[in-house]
């Protein structure tokens, strides 16, 4: 199988060919920076604790989607969502080898709440899509307990 002309030059540039054309190998080397800088422009990470709110997020035929966070005795959280199709749904910690699941639904297009932890864990909240897949909206918040 031949390579097209312009691809032939690109693996010359990549391979360090010397007769690779001088403006493809600027033209790489442009590229390579601005992704280089792109990544570094990035808004700088949120607090762990500040309010999340996504829109939008598709979910696949039989896909799951979590958002973990630790949460200690006495923290609050403020959660709610909506789905475009029928979804589970579920906040959940691990235990060594088990999972407990202090909350759960099922084939839900909407929900929200309250949630207390009584034990300080990882929870995650999930969402599990059923046969027709679906697009989530959903906003949570930690509260921390006071001092």
């Amino acid at each position: 199988m031949t390579r097209p002309r312009a691809a032939q030059r690109l693996v010359a540039v990549v391979r360090g060919h010397p007769r690779a054309p001088r403006a493809a190998m600027l033209a790489v080397a442009a590229a390579l920076a601005a992704a280089t800088l792109s990544g570094c422009a990035t808004t700088p990470a949120a607090s762990p604790d500040a309010p999340r709110s996504v829109s939008g997020q598709p979910l696949a035929p039989h896909a799951m989607h979590e958002e973990c966070m630790p949460l200690a005795a006495g923290d609050r959280l403020d959660y709610r969502f909506t789905s475009s199709a029928p979804v589970g749904f579920n906040i959940h910690y691990r235990d060594q080898n088990a999972v407990v699941i202090p909350i759960a639904r099922e084939a839900v297009t909407a929900d929200s709440g309250i949630f207390q932890p009584a034990l300080p864990q990882e929870y995650c909240l999930t969402w599990e899509a059923g046969g027709a897949g679906a697009t989530l909206e959903y906003r949570f918040a930690v509260r921390r307990r006071g001092p």
